[in-house]
């Protein structure tokens, strides 16, 4: 049984099965130097037949956590009452990530990508920061960390108006001085705003991941800092109760979706779909998941930190993100890829999976590779042009009037034309400006030419 609880530890941290069983020296029926070798959609079936996922793993090691954690939980509430911090003020973020383009491995989809020339699932890993408050109302913008400044996808996108902070390194990692830019630019300006719109004091305290910069203390005066011990983040850090679990199906299930919608009516194959489907459909993708994910989700994951704070509150349940990879394996089905709900969890449970040195040294070789050899070009960024604004009002009336004819309910449709009108109020404003606007006339004299 020892043996057994040391390859579930080490498997939650991603590690390959088979390789598990090589280094432990893992033998079946006590034949020695037998290679160990399982898929990890296997693997996670074994866990469950043999109900091993539940397994608390007794010593020294454990306790001590357990007991961390429970320490900590006395210290951060005398923290709370001694700063008067209002759920509102007490905030928590943490690091995930996410193969942004990864299909189930069973899949025909996935077997082809791998064996494409040049394929590397390390370049469609990503780091995104999450994070948001314990009374659930203020979710951040997600920080988002890709290997590449300048995708190919986002050649004519302002990042700045992107629905993520987008920030770049080789490894696609929160490194110190990312982390620290990102609390000094993002996050204090976006709590302030929200404590002046609340009406509440400037004071944060903020729970943070130990590996984090310890500098961030001292960094500004209105917001405390509280690192949470090591190796308790997993028995008691807000995000990883629940909210980084549900973003991740809800990422899995609009993927699904649109492969779904895109291949209704043989308009596309879904060999096409994923072929087309790049990082700015994922950036889409990961605002809208993180957006879906609801402010009692946001507030019961602090149960275990804060019970204190979320009395009404039972805790967050895996019950909705259960349904959720039902529904993806039922789009699965749509899109005829056979799968089950143990090939999403293998998906959903990959994102954790840390990369190798190897894969590091590759991705990083690719990405010098692809600066010395690429042109350079000047990205051409999207812009308005007055006509084109002229036609785009012109298809969304005749719409509009196309769903009028349709509807017998004149209230319900009465009320979709007043949002859609207001929706659009911003892009009329622009094109009566641009119809305005003239361009200075140029006078050039004689004597200036000279």
């Amino acid at each position: 049984m020892e043996l057994k609880v040391e390859i579930i530890k080490r498997s939650g941290r991603g590690e390959n099965p088979s390789s598990i069983g090589k280094e432990l020296g893992y033998t079946i029926e006590g034949v020695c130097n037998e290679e160990f070798v399982a898929s990890r959609g296997w693997f996670y079936r074994f866990k469950k037949r043999a109900n091993l996922h539940n397994i608390k793993v007794q010593g020294e090691a454990a306790s001590a956590d357990a007991s961390a954690a429970s320490d900590f939980n006395k210290i951060l509430e005398d923290i709370i009452d001694d700063g008067d911090y209002l759920p509102e003020q007490i905030f928590n973020v943490d690091e995930t990530g996410l193969f942004w383009k990864k299909m189930p491995e069973r899949t025909y989809i996935s077997k082809e990508e791998k064996s494409a020339p040049g394929h590397k699932a390390t370049k469609d890993r990503l780091t995104l920061l999450l994070g948001g408050n314990a009374s659930g109302d203020l979710k951040l913008k997600p920080l988002l960390v890709h290997h590449s400044l300048n995708p190919r996808a986002l050649r004519n996108i302002t990042k700045a108006f992107l629905p993520v902070i987008w920030r770049a390194n080789s490894k696609a990692w929160v490194t110190l001085t990312l982390f620290e830019e990102w609390f000094l630019n993002h996050f204090i300006p976006a709590v302030e705003r929200y404590c002046l719109a609340k009406n509440i004091p400037f004071n944060i305290l903020l729970d943070n991941a130990p590996g984090h910069p310890t500098t961030l203390d001292v960094m500004h005066p209105n917001v405390k800092v509280v690192f949470l011990p090591p190796n308790t983040t997993s028995l008691i850090q807000p995000m990883d109760q629940g909210v980084i679990a549900s973003f991740k199906a809800y990422y899995l299930r609009r993927t699904f979706s649109q492969a779904v919608r895109a291949t209704q009516n043989d308009e596309m194959t879904l060999t096409d779909f994923w072929r087309n489907y790049n990082i700015y459909d994922a950036i889409k993708n990961i605002a809208d998941a993180w957006n879906e994910v609801k402010e009692t989700n946001m507030r019961g994951v602090w149960n275990k930190l804060c019970p204190q704070l979320t009395q009404e509150f039972l805790g967050f349940t895996d019950d909705e993100i259960a349904e959720t990879r039902q529904t993806v394996v039922a789009m699965g089905n749509q899109l005829q890829l056979n799968i089950t709900e143990n090939d999403v969890i293998e998906v959903l449970d990959s994102h954790s999976q840390e990369q190798t040195n190897e894969d590091l040294m590759e991705l990083e070789q690719e990405i010098e590779l692809r600066e010395e050899t690429q042109d350079i070009e000047t990205p051409q960024l999207k812009k308005f042009l007055t006509k084109e604004l002229a036609d785009a009002f012109r298809l969304i009336e005749a719409g509009m009037a196309k769903l009028e004819e349709q509807d017998s309910d004149t209230e319900r449709f009465a009320k979709v034309h007043r949002t859609v009108t207001e929706g659009l109020k911003c892009y009329r404003a622009m094109r009566k400006r641009k119809a305005l606007y003239k361009p200075p006339l140029m006078h050039t004299s004689i004597n200036e030419l000279q």
